[in-house]
């Protein structure tokens, strides 16, 4: 069941490839919707997409492709084909999201302060609902995230073995580290040599999110 927006946007995706064979840009979509941000176009397109109405090219932001419309009574003769969209040459569709200031790689520090806007090219994220921190330290580098780096994250509160995760301990301060649980007590683990495993009483520690990827300047 698709709410009022969502069959609005997805109607519109839909008469814009068969017309053009391109999909919308964000801002397009924003506009036609009557939205004040793309970040409202991101949350509709994300779910559509886990809705399988619609699916994202790899690696192209802007190229939709609608697997199926909803169930409505429409003559056989009617029905417009499902068009596949020419994938455009280049895309450069961003999407704000909240950027929370610093997060430690090695030891905990106060972390999720602050709200500014970080733009992200759409192509990086996928569903659900993400925010940025800018990374401090050093202990996740053999992991291939390094000083200065933006952590994109999804929002979750658990995780599995092995997941890249923000970590907030005693409600206080929060670090990004690989989640391993032992028994009745959650480990981090750091990706540096130089530094040890933290542990702490799994009631200690909520899980605030799961990495998605990186952003580096240079």
């Amino acid at each position: 069941m698709l709410t009022a927006k969502q069959h609005e946007l997805l109607n519109f995706i839909h008469e814009r490839l068969a017309k053009t064979g391109v999909s919308p840009s964000f801002d397009e979509m924003r506009e036609a919707l009557d939205l004040k941000s793309k970040s409202g176009v991101h949350r509709l397109i994300s779910a559509l997409e886990e809705r399988q109405f619609i699916r994202r090219l790899p690696n192209r932001a802007r190229a939709l492709e609608v697997v199926r419309m909803p169930d409505v009574a429409v003559p056989a003769s009617a029905a417009a084909p499902v068009p596949r969209p020419i994938v455009p040459a280049a895309a450069n569709d961003t999407i704000d999201i909240p950027l929370h200031g610093r997060i430690a790689a090695g030891t905990p520090i106060e972390a999720l302060q602050g709200t500014e806007a970080f733009s992200v090219p759409a192509a990086l994220l996928g569903p659900g609902e993400h925010y940025a921190l800018e990374v401090s330290g050093d202990s996740m580098v053999e992991e291939g995230i390094l000083d200065g780096d933006f952590a994109l994250i999804r929002k979750v509160d658990s995780a599995r073995d092995g997941e890249i995760v923000v970590a907030l301990i005693d409600d206080e301060e929060a670090t990004l580290k690989t989640y391993r649980r032992e028994g009745q007590m959650i480990r981090l683990d750091p990706a540096n040599r130089s530094y040890e495993a933290q542990r702490y009483d799994e009631g200690r520690v909520r899980i605030q999110g799961r990495l998605a990827g990186l952003i580096r300047r240079y």
